[in-house]
């Protein structure tokens, strides 16, 4: 069995895991990510909710109950945690817009409007209050985007359908990303009687040629563009998780993606040691001096609740919280936001150090973590960099 050994070892390969190993590579920490696969901010919009429900968020912290992951961070180090992603994401080419203390609104593919915090440089002239013409680009095959919705909402805007050749926002992207058919679809749009100086297409604008696309489009039409998410997968989710791994890997990263771990050794004194990851073949074994735990709920696989309503830590088997009983898991309504088992996870000091555990060198972050209530508070990409960069501050001062 191999071994390799690092200063940190983060399980889970989320927005919080990938936000905690770069603030820990970026301070010379040799880091590892052991992730089961692609992350579910893979699969989002690509923009980041801080508290979608506030005008200001950064004020609206201050109200939310005291054992929230937000109020654990603090609005210091959460503020810090925002830089540090704004600034990760523009080194890599892939520019963030917005501030803490306030929110904006960005158009959905059905013409209505989502409320986030950050968004990237492609959605950022997607303004409302702006919106009284618009041209909007239609791809006649593409499944995921709603023309017809958004004329609806948007009784302004003029639709122009084009004829991509590809069913899916992926396919349109990677077409896009050809330098040929961009200067054919290029072409096209220059043969448009472009009246509103502003115009939208779903997120479609390429992936591994991302910043050209838009920049030549821009350039192409004179005036301000800005995508608009489709439905998952979206392009700019994929584009936000494509510059966070890469941006790790710059900094000596390394990832062990689509691995699952199969044993924990530890120390006498309860520390974690090293884990063994599953393999069909020879057994890789991660030592190292610091964990950080970043795998998830519910979805990602990071809790998972039994029958007889106990909710467990899968990885480390931590002690978590949950409603006592799982008759009271759930509101009446389907859509009503606040169900009581979103408060379920793994429960955490200041420094996020989980609690009645024995284990010294364990940190956790994300959405494992007891008490975010993200689908309530909208704040699941937020609360995902805040605690991913307070875990790893704190495993820093350990480190030290």
């Amino acid at each position: 069995m191999s071994t390799v050994n690092y200063d940190a070892v983060i399980v889970g390969g989320g927005l919080a895991g990938l936000t905690a190993g770069l603030r820990l590579a970026k301070s010379g920490r040799k880091v590892a990510v052991i992730a089961k696969g692609d992350p579910a901010c893979s699969l989002s919009t690509g923009c980041i909710d801080v508290l979608g429900a506030a005008d200001n968020p950064l004020a609206a912290m201050a109200a939310l109950p005291a054992e929230h992951p937000y109020r654990l961070a603090g609005p210091e180090r959460i503020t810090a945690a925002i830089e540090f992603f704004r600034a990760t994401m523009a080194a890599s080419g892939l520019n963030y817009h917005g501030e803490l203390s306030a929110n904006r609104r960005i158009m959905t593919p059905i013409g209505s409007y989502k409320t986030t915090c950050l968004v990237p440089e492609s959605m950022a002239a997607a303004d409302p209050a702006a919106h009284d013409e618009l041209d909007l680009v239609a791809f006649t095959r593409l499944k995921d985007f709603f023309p017809a919705y958004i004329q609806a909402r948007q009784p302004n805007a003029r639709v122009h359908s084009f004829d991509a050749g590809a069913t899916s926002s992926l396919a349109i992207a990677a077409r896009l990303d050809d330098e040929a058919f961009r200067a054919h679809f290029i072409d096209w749009l220059k043969g448009l009687d472009l009246k509103a100086g502003k115009l939208c297409l779903p997120a479609v604008l390429g992936l591994e040629e991302h910043v050209t696309v838009l920049a030549e489009i821009r350039s192409a039409c004179g005036g301000e563009v800005f995508e608009i998410p489709t439905l998952p997968p979206s392009l700019p989710g994929l584009r936000l998780f494509k510059h966070l791994k890469q941006a790790l890997q710059n900094l000596g990263g390394d990832l062990y993606w689509g691995r699952e771990i199969a044993a924990i050794e530890r120390q006498k004194n309860g520390a974690i040691e090293a884990v063994t990851l599953k393999s069909s073949g020879r057994a890789a074994r991660v030592q190292g001096r610091a964990f950080i735990l970043a795998s998830g709920a519910f979805v990602s696989g990071g809790l998972y609740a039994e029958q007889h309503g106990t909710v467990i830590e899968t990885v480390f088997n931590l002690p978590t919280h949950a409603p006592a009983e799982r008759e009271s898991w759930f509101k009446p309504g389907f859509f009503e936001r606040g169900h009581p088992i979103e408060s379920a996870g793994v429960r955490v000091d200041e420094r996020f150090k989980p609690l009645e555990s024995d284990y010294p060198n364990l940190w956790a972050c994300g959405s494992v973590l007891a008490h975010g209530e993200i689908t309530k508070h909208q704040c699941g990409h937020g609360l995902a960099i805040a605690t991913g960069y307070a875990a790893a501050m704190s495993c820093e001062e350990f480190l030290a």
